[in-house]
């Protein structure tokens, strides 16, 4: 994990699809394209990074598209326009669960195999595969949060979007551990929505702090809600009194991470989250199927884990956690 710098270099040149087998096509007649929540923003800048080393070690055709805006109505069309082209496969990390998976029907019945990310509860998908189990991971988050708060105080928590998924489930799961654990942790309201921008992230954290002046700590989901959240707490000088923490990236938050506006971050790396799901089209589209234990050929997925209560999720054990003195282990 050190060294996560070369770590998606690593992992495209170390590739293993475990369970894969020949599926009539050659490498030159299949085309993947990944369609992501928005484009134009670090977590996917690097999420492209990991399709492009795969797609340039495979001799595979794979490719990443998205909107300039996280709408989950451009975002359906996208995928329309892709089933039109009759592609091999389709990785989704959608902006609205509920929307795409209409729309993940229609591929389905195109023949064509979808693989998602970060969308919880997904049902017509071949499979949802996913960095960790979200309710774990949204516990670990509190634990930190609760922490750097003492043990007792006020916090309120941003998603994305509020039909996005795994952001729901990560904050659902902060929520419950503070419940059973952390009885003098309360959360104030109910996630509170960025529309994945960091900007609405800024102002609606500047409107909260005005409204609950106690107000100790902020949890983040998207990785602009983190920024947006760090420069508002910055720009009120509030570092040393609020504790910020949440989902992103440190080439989005180390200069806050530095001044203690941001005190953690908690990640998984996307570049290998989009070759994780290339392998998993790699193997359907090979007559392959997943199992319990599987090994994706990619690091935090060498035992995937079928996720409780899921109709095709499946789990890594990829998480990492950076602060300020381990910022600069990680080139994200």
């Amino acid at each position: 994990m050190k060294k996560y710098k070369v770590a998606a270099a690593a992992a495209a040149a170390a590739l293993i699809l475990t369970g894969c087998s020949s599926s009539g096509d050659s490498a030159g007649d299949k085309r993947y394209v990944i369609s992501v929540k928005l484009i134009g923003v670090g977590w996917f800048d690097n999420m492209e990074k990991g399709i492009n080393a795969w797609a340039q070690e495979k001799g595979i055709d794979a490719t990443m598209t998205g909107a300039t805006d996280a709408s989950p109505e451009k975002q359906s069309k996208m995928v329309e326009d892709l089933i039109a082209q009759g592609v091999t496969g389709i990785g989704i990390v959608p902006n609205d669960v509920a929307s795409i998976d209409g729309v993940i029907a229609k591929a389905k019945e195109a023949g064509i195999f979808v693989v998602t990310h970060e969308a919880g509860g997904i049902q017509n998908a071949d499979a949802d595969i996913e960095a960790f189990d979200n309710a774990a991971y949204g516990a670990v988050m509190m634990d930190n949060l609760q922490a750097c708060m003492g043990g007792k105080g006020k916090y309120a928590a941003f998603v994305g979007t509020l039909t996005n998924g795994s952001h729901n489930e990560w904050v659902a799961g902060a929520f419950e551990q503070a419940k059973s654990k952390y009885p003098g942790i309360v959360r104030v309201e109910d996630p509170i929505e960025s529309k994945e921008d960091a900007d609405v992230a800024y102002n609606k954290t500047k409107e909260l702090l005005k409204k609950y002046p106690d107000l100790k700590g902020l949890e983040g989901s998207s990785a602009n809600d983190v920024v947006g959240i760090g420069r508002a707490v910055e720009e009120l000088g509030l570092q040393d009194k609020v504790c910020v923490m949440g989902t992103s990236i440190p080439s989005m938050t180390s200069k806050y991470l530095a001044t203690g506006a941001i005190d953690k971050i908690f990640f998984w790396d996307s570049a290998l989250a989009g070759q994780a799901m290339l392998n998993i089209l790699e193997i359907l589209q090979g007559g392959g199927t997943l199992s319990e234990g599987q090994d994706l050929g990619v690091p935090g997925y060498e035992s995937i884990k079928k996720i409780a209560g899921t109709k095709v999720g499946w789990a890594g054990a990829a998480w990492v956690i950076v602060d300020k003195d381990n910022m600069d282990q990680y080139n994200i």
